[in-house]
């Protein structure tokens, strides 16, 4: 029998161990190839602009994956590689050369690799359509996805996936020659000492999440931190969100488990003293990992809730700075009468107001035309000019925080009075800017200014009407378009949405995954206990009860904290770019525990497994 059939062998033999890290391995495979494939898509090719902006994010999205996949690959190798070290040293106690054992780790390894390679190009070719589709649908494109298999997309993805696997399996050849034969038949009896509780260390712990949430929380423009730091800032913040998170696990957690033990009333409650002893036993090697998955939790939730939270108020957004479907400087067009809901001709005029150092153009118009245009969408707060001498300011753009909000205005030498200030669109931005001042009709007429007569439609079923749009776009002036506004914001966030979607199950399939794999390990390593404990009378329901409590733990506390993460950094986010996010936040967020919820219920269920087959067989 030679090396390699030896290693096929032993492949077959673990196939369940490997299944999921083959699985792991075989989707983010999948969805690189995906993204390589749509990167190369004849289909997309022929839109133009969205073909570069999509080739811009696919090629982006495919370096971050391979980076991503590339440690996962690494850190989930590492877990396998010391669980079979005892069979390495066996194979080295028989006599067998270390050059040869080195060779057949090598093997394994890349024909794991090559299968999953393999595995995850069929079903990205299979599924490349599908997720092509949903592309096009997310980007509102009616366009019909083909179906061809991308040479490109194949030759990208089998170079960076064979470089990976072929520096993994380097990895494995050299472990023999790195470990001292007693130290292979050791390695998983290694464990870790007790930790004590300190409490300083607890404490910087939480200081250091409390300062990072105050620092993100806090308002740019009146925060001492961001002043000094600049740019700076948000690394400090990332780090220390990290630091603290490590000592949170390494400290926190220590410090309330070790409370909990000491508390007769809950400790001696079934198998609790188990469980926090067990837990306590691998805290310190646990909080690497924890952390780890932590960061990648909140970084997922973060990009993740924020592109939905962008794709979800992209209508809100288009209305709000363009309440017209249609505006344009100019005569009328001709224009389907059955689809127009309201339409508008008025004159504006323009003026430059002075603003401390600096001036600032202003549309006006007259109190009628306000009137009129405030009618047609819907205004409920519309007031009147009562005197002659007081004007309305509109700022479409205000924002208290840096904006400045004007009391008086000067217009032909003469101050006016502002009587009333509104912070939102009374017209098409695209056309008239944002800003305006409505003045009484006998002032407007003594403005020396250029008029502009301005039109404005509103038409029924508006996001469907590209065709009109561009037939206006093509023969009018100072063109807007609520249609042609809503289609490029959802064609760039429906990108968006979708790499930061596929990234995001990337994500947290793999951090689910190197959880699994390091509860398998735990599992192995604890079944003799739980032996022991079936033949000491202790009953199923309470022994799956302590795996339930210890697998629980290792889940729910990384995920809590990375929700919490993100919350506070889409919180910050949303207090920056003044949308409200909330609710595509909260159904993200629902989204991502519901996932990772899964792999709870599977890695319990294969931790017991392991358990019942130790004592069973016992």
């Amino acid at each position: 029998m030679t090396l390699f059939d030896l290693s096929l062998k032993n492949i077959r033999r673990n196939m369940k161990s490997y299944s999921l890290y083959i699985g792991s391995t075989v989707f983010s495979i999948l969805i690189y190839f995906t993204f390589a494939t749509l990167k190369y898509s004849e289909d997309i090719g022929g839109m133009a602009e969205t073909s570069k902006q999509i080739k811009a994010v696919m090629s982006a999205s495919t370096f971050v994956l391979m980076i991503f996949v590339a440690v996962f690959i690494l850190y989930s190798n590492s877990f396998f590689m010391k669980k079979r070290k005892r069979e390495v040293a066996l194979y080295s106690l028989l006599g067998v050369r270390k050059k040869s054992i080195g060779f057949l780790l090598f093997f394994e390894n890349m024909v794991i690799g090559l299968l999953s390679l393999v595995i995850g190009v069929v079903l990205g070719f299979l599924l490349s359509r599908v997720l092509l589709t949903i592309l096009l649908k997310l980007m509102g494109l009616d366009i019909v996805a083909g179906f061809a298999f991308s040479m490109n997309a194949l030759m990208n993805t089998s170079i960076v996936f064979i470089i990976i696997f072929l520096f993994t399996s380097l990895m494995g050849y050299r472990i023999i020659y790195q470990f001292k034969l007693i130290d292979l038949f050791h390695a998983e009896k290694k464990g870790e000492e007790v930790p004590k509780a300190r409490v300083l260390t607890a404490i910087a712990g939480v200081s250091a999440l409390a300062a990072a949430y105050y620092i993100a929380l806090e308002d740019i423009l009146e925060s001492r931190v961001w002043d000094t730091l600049g740019l700076a800032t948000p690394i400090l913040i990332i780090a220390l969100t990290v630091i603290g998170s490590y000592l949170l696990f390494h400290s926190v957690l220590v410090y309330v488990l070790s409370f909990l033990k000491g508390n007769p009333r809950w400790a001696w409650r079934g198998l609790h003293m188990m469980t926090t002893s067990q837990l306590l036993y691998r805290i310190r090697g646990n909080a690497k990992t924890l952390t780890i998955i932590t960061v990648l939790s909140a970084t997922t939730i973060t990009a993740g809730g924020a592109v939905f939270g962008v794709y979800y108020n992209a209508e809100k957004s288009v209305q709000e700075h363009s309440p017209y479907t249609f505006m344009w400087e100019g005569q009328k067009q001709d224009i389907n009468a059955s689809i127009i809901e309201a339409e508008v001709s008025f004159n504006s005029k323009t003026v430059r107001i002075a603003l401390g150092s600096y001036e600032m153009e202003y549309a006006v118009i007259d109190e009628k035309t306000f009137e009129k245009l405030a009618k047609n969408i819907a205004w409920s707060d519309v007031q009147e000019l009562r005197q002659q001498d007081e004007v309305f300011v509109i700022d479409a753009f205000y924002d208290e925080r840096w904006s400045e909000k004007l009391d008086v205005v000067t217009i032909n030498g003469a101050d006016y009075p502002v009587a009333a200030f509104y912070d939102k669109a009374l017209f098409n931005v695209g056309t008239l800017g944002g800003t305006a001042l409505v003045v009484p009709s006998k002032l407007y007429d003594e403005i020396d200014s250029e008029e502009k007569l301005i039109q404005g439609v509103q038409v029924s079923d508006y996001k469907k009407q590209v065709a009109l749009s561009d037939k206006l776009a093509s023969a009018t002036e100072d063109f807007s378009s609520a249609t042609a506004d809503y289609k490029g914001a959802i064609e760039s966030s429906g990108a968006l949405l979708f790499v930061g979607s596929f990234l995001g199950l990337v994500f947290l399939v793999a951090t689910g995954s190197i959880i699994f794999f390091k509860m398998m390990t735990e599992a192995e390593e604890d079944k003799a206990k739980y032996a022991i404990l079936h033949k000491i009378g202790v009953s199923n329901k309470d022994m799956k009860g302590t795996i339930r409590g210890q697998v629980g733990v290792i889940f729910a506390v990384p995920l809590l904290l990375g929700l919490i993460h993100g919350g506070v950094a889409l919180a910050a986010a949303s207090h920056l770019i003044m949308m409200d996010i909330f609710v595509p936040v909260i159904i993200w967020m629902m989204a991502y525990t519901m996932i990772y919820a899964i792999y709870y219920f599977v890695t319990v269920r294969s931790f017991i497994k392991i358990i019942r087959r130790e004592y069973l067989e016992g």
